[in-house]
């Protein structure tokens, strides 16, 4: 723990500008709280970036925690790669998003690395996209995904596409580490020193990945026949709005209704309170457009455009969230049905779920022959697994809970316009069937049994909140529950211990009961949350989730 009077006192002796100390001041002065949550520690960064609030301070994301991040990674890539070097960079619509990738691209460049910066707002699965249709070292995405405003963030991504892993993701880590002073950060030019050049991409990478995206397609004679089928679509300000319609459009659907209001890119998000998809007060203007307009279908991406949120109609005519894994589930079970019914299931394919994603979804796999393999929450896991099996077997598709899910190999995370296009062809295709997406979904639970998920989260800010996450973590592993939800505790699993759950180590835990439900707890490694996710099977699941909410939320 950092003596915050210490650190702040640095910021105003050190070199910083005189805004920036002006910033510090003023905290000192009046707000001592702030001060200390601005200054108690570094802001971390972990094995996938930063992430946290904006303003002054070591624990902020500001033009100094940025700088000195990319100065460790610039340093990294010089002690480890040879020869030509070069990072793609790309942004969201959040307040300093484009300050952050310009400080970004500068810092590389002085460092003598070729910077790819796109010329404008671009998704994060472009980005991803973007690192091997250039043949660059890596990449960064600057975002804070589905966080409020006050949020920024910085995603680093390797030569694969996919986020940094082992053992790259810690090497970095430890030179980011090593930078303790804005001094240390090539922030200008140094003289003598090679310098890269920054180069502006865009269109062109624009239209291959729209161009690849049309590979993916399973049912185009479905999309003719269903072309006018209402879809209601939001960015909520964020970057999707420049590629997800056209996307739609060029699969096939002419009837693309808009959001007027959250169309426009704003960092402030005036209509909603948290753009985050999964949040339903952040799809209200949406869901309202579908009622007025009759549109069955809403899909929703968040400002960085990676995570899918949709709705669609029940069978009494209502429109309804769907979450994440009921969304996977149903698309799974599409995708694989039509690989099957196209002959291109011969044993060499492959799914990706998380550790805390609906047990369906593996349940849909072994039906159709397909391995699922099971990985750590974050989709860079899931990439991590189609590195390793790149040329061995052929990956299909793979989710996460958390609205997150991609298909194909050419984007290596989680793609809200790949998800979304899929779905729409999903609703198109199910049409020809005789079905809504709701009646497909019900299919589905009839054939595998009932799946009921729900994920809550308690919110601890602050260093005290930090500590309190840490105790509860601390007393679930020192005294699990004898019982979940009536049925007697059957097995624990403590992902941090590697040498018994063959994954990386990480702070998770699962608890399973003699019924087959099971809970997992986890920090969350970019939010001041704790999240605890409830997986229930059979008749009675409904009853059961409600009993594990009340047990461990307290």
């Amino acid at each position: 723990m950092k003596d915050f009077k210490q650190a702040a006192n640095s910021w105003l002796q050190g070199n910083f500008d005189e805004e920036t100390k002006a910033q510090v001041k003023q905290l000192m002065d009046t707000d001592p709280v702030a001060l200390e949550d601005a200054f108690y520690r570094n802001l971390e960064f972990g094995t996938g970036g930063l992430r946290g609030t904006m303003g002054v301070g070591t624990n902020r994301m500001n033009k100094y925690t940025v700088g000195m991040a990319t100065q460790g990674l610039a340093n990294y890539i010089k002690e480890h790669v040879a020869g030509s070097r070069s990072v793609c960079i790309a942004y969201d619509s959040r307040n300093n998003s484009a300050l952050f990738a310009k400080i970004s691209a500068d810092v590389l460049s002085n460092n003598g690395i070729h910077v790819y910066l796109f010329d404008g707002l671009r998704p994060t699965p472009e980005l991803s996209y973007s690192i091997r249709f250039k043949g660059a070292t890596a990449g960064i995405m600057v975002t804070a995904s589905h966080n409020p405003k006050e949020y920024n963030g910085y995603k680093v991504f390797w030569s694969d596409g996919g986020q940094i892993t082992a053992p790259v993701d810690k090497d970095i880590v430890a030179e980011v580490a090593k930078i303790e002073d804005p001094a240390d950060v090539r922030f200008t030019p140094v003289e003598g020193a090679e310098i890269g050049g920054i180069e502006m991409m865009g269109a062109d990478v624009d239209e291959h990945y729209l161009s690849d995206q049309l590979t993916l397609m399973l049912s185009p004679d479905a999309v003719k026949k269903h072309a006018d089928m209402k879809i209601v679509y939001t960015p909520l300000h964020g970057c999707g709005v420049r590629l997800m319609p056209e996307a739609l459009k060029r699969i096939g659907f002419t009837n693309i209704i808009h959001v007027p209001e959250q169309d426009i890119n704003d960092g402030n998000f005036p209509t909603v309170v948290s753009p985050n998809p999964e949040e339903p007060a952040a799809m209200k203007m949406a869901l309202e457009k579908a009622d007025e307009t009759g549109a069955d279908l809403v899909l929703a991406t968040d400002p960085d455009a990676d995570r899918l949120g949709i709705a669609v109609r029940d069978d009494s005519g209502k429109m309804v969230q769907l979450t994440g894994n009921q969304t996977w589930s149903f698309l799974t079970y599409y995708i694989l049905r039509r690989w099957k019914e196209l002959g291109k299931l011969d044993g060499r394919q492959y799914c990706v779920k998380t550790i805390v994603t609906s047990e369906l979804i593996a349940a849909i796999c072994k039906s159709f022959g397909v391995k699922c393999y099971n990985v750590l929450t974050g989709f860079k896991y899931i990439a991590e697994v189609q590195k390793q099996q790149e040329g061995k077997a052929e990956f299909v598709c793979g989710g996460e809970e958390s609205y997150g899910f991609n298909l194909g190999s050419f984007v290596r995370d989680k793609c809200a316009q790949v998800a979304g296009c899929a779905v729409a062809e999903c609703a198109a295709w199910a049409a020809e069937q005789g079905m809504t997406l709701w009646q497909l979904l019900q299919k589905v639970y009839r054939e595998y049994g009932l799946y009921v998920e729900k994920m809550v989260y308690i919110v601890r800010k602050g260093k005290s909140g930090a500590e309190e996450i840490q105790k509860i973590m601390a007393d679930y592993r020192a005294c699990p529950p004898a019982q979940i939800a009536g049925s007697p505790l059957a097995k624990v699993i403590d992902y941090n211990k590697p040498e018994e759950t063959g994954l990386p180590k990480s702070n998770v835990l699962q608890f399973f009961n003699e019924a087959g439900d099971v809970v997992s707890v986890r920090p969350s490694g970019t939010e001041p949350k704790i999240k605890f996710y409830f997986g229930a099977h059979g008749s009675d699941a409904p009853a059961k989730i409600e009993a594990l909410r009340e047990q461990f939320i307290k």
